[in-house]
């Protein structure tokens, strides 16, 4: 290591040292005319939470409520996207069906089994989202039917697309401080918990 460069003191700690306490920024007021990127989960910027194809359906169920979220990107082996798998997939009849045409135990059932397959999915382009408002979104997501929407860029270096980011119908109902009851999704992270209790 090159010796230009001075080495910092050190204080004791004092005794009366406390935790400081992040600041409460409240974030800025949404309406439907707001920008849509407010209400988006900026994949560039906040991790996204996956789970390999093979777990069973309580890590998956365990792994959404520990992080407060209702959806999960699958990966495979190599850790490629193969698909996502949501609160609703969890909880609805995806599990049911399965058990009746594979002949499954619950317990046996991956997340592989009732996710959505990659080639299943679309997205919304990022530069048709960059000039959209949430009144938009709200109406795309009430069109498909969807509780989640993905966005997708292209990398202009290598011309492939990358998935950017997500937007939520619970997270806009919040933002909004209006009902989107336009899809049914459990309520809160308790619906999930008590599944939980009672899943085999």
């Amino acid at each position: 290591m090159p010796n230009e460069y001075q080495v910092l003191p050190t204080v004791p700690l004092p005794r009366a040292t406390d935790l400081v306490q992040p600041e409460q920024r409240a974030l800025p007021p949404v309406t439907l005319q707001s920008p849509a990127t407010q209400v988006m989960t900026d994949l560039r910027v906040i991790q996204p939470v996956s789970i390999g194809v093979d777990a069973d359906l309580k890590t998956a169920l365990h792994l959404m409520v520990s992080r407060g979220i209702r959806l999960l990107f699958v990966q495979d082996g190599d850790e490629k996207l193969v698909g996502l798998v949501t609160a609703v997939d969890l909880l609805g009849e995806r599990p049911i069906q399965c058990m009746k045409e594979h002949g499954k135990q619950h317990a046996d059932i991956t997340v592989g089994d009732i996710m959505t397959p990659r080639k299943q999915l679309d997205a919304l382009e990022w530069s048709a989202v960059a000039q959209a408002n949430v009144g938009q979104l709200v109406a795309t997501m009430k069109q498909l039917g969807r509780q989640h929407a993905l966005v997708v860029e292209q990398n202009p270096q290598n011309g492939h697309h990358e998935l950017c980011g997500l937007f939520s119908t619970s997270n806009m109902a919040r933002r909004l401080g209006m009902p989107l009851s336009f899809i049914r999704v459990p309520q809160a992270l308790s619906e999930i918990q008590y599944s939980l209790l009672y899943a085999s």
